[in-house]
């Protein structure tokens, strides 16, 4: 009896873009989803770590009234906005917040998006508690909190077009939180915005952030990472 096939291990390719400018990295998301859809079997997934200047960005259910200053006082200030194809309402991006973008094509995984967004809060959950934070989800909110009182770590928004993902989460490791001062973060007027550094009193470097972001993305969605060139 002839013996079967070892299951193949999905392979992710992990790319570090370092600091970029955010229309240059949602221009580049936005060209490798076209290069996915093009030929879908021979897309090889990967997972995008960033860190962005400050900048505002709108997702589709976003309300004009939980933007907290006119656009032309956020340019003063060296802020960018921009409005964009992700789900959820408004969120801030700075120096210190490490951004994620899978690109995946999720029918290698499960077409589900509950299940998606879950998997990535399990991967943020898991990675601040390597810095001993106990982090959980709130009913009926996206992200990933701490409790007592309540307050956000990491966002999440995604878009996906046939099941190719695009935009993904922002976890607050080092992040000045005045930048959420003129939002209302995804919002929720009554909750508050934490980081990684004002939980644990001390800087924490981001590569090392990265590191475990993509060892638990790996244990979460089943793959093997495979650093690109960084």
């Amino acid at each position: 009896m002839a013996t079967p096939p070892a299951p193949t291990t999905k392979t992710l390719l992990i790319e570090d873009w370092g600091f970029i400018p955010y229309k240059e990295a949602w221009n580049r998301q936005k060209a490798y989803v076209q290069e996915a859809l093009a030929d879908l079997p021979h897309w090889q997934d990967r997972l995008i770590l960033c860190e962005h200047p400050p900048v505002i960005t709108l997702g589709r259910n976003a309300h004009k009234e939980h933007l907290l200053f006119p656009e032309e006082r956020l340019r003063e200030k060296g802020i960018e906005l921009y409005a964009i194809e992700r789900g959820g309402d408004v969120t801030y991006h700075g120096p210190g917040q490490l951004v994620g973008y899978p690109i995946l094509w999720l029918e290698r995984f499960r077409c589900d998006i509950s299940w998606y967004m879950r998997s990535l809060e399990e991967v943020l959950i898991r990675t601040v508690g390597t810095w001993g934070l106990s982090a959980t989800r709130l009913p009926g909110l996206t992200g990933v909190w701490l409790l007592n009182p309540p307050r956000k770590i990491a966002a999440l928004g995604v878009k996906l077009s046939r099941w190719v993902s695009m935009h993904g989460f922002a976890l607050n490791v080092n992040t000045d939180l005045r930048g959420f001062s003129f939002i209302v973060p995804c919002g929720i007027k009554d909750k508050a915005v934490t980081s990684i550094e004002r939980e644990i009193g001390r800087t924490v470097p981001l590569e090392e952030v990265k590191g475990e972001v993509v060892r638990h993305f790996a244990e979460v969605f089943g793959v093997a990472a495979v650093w690109g060139e960084r």
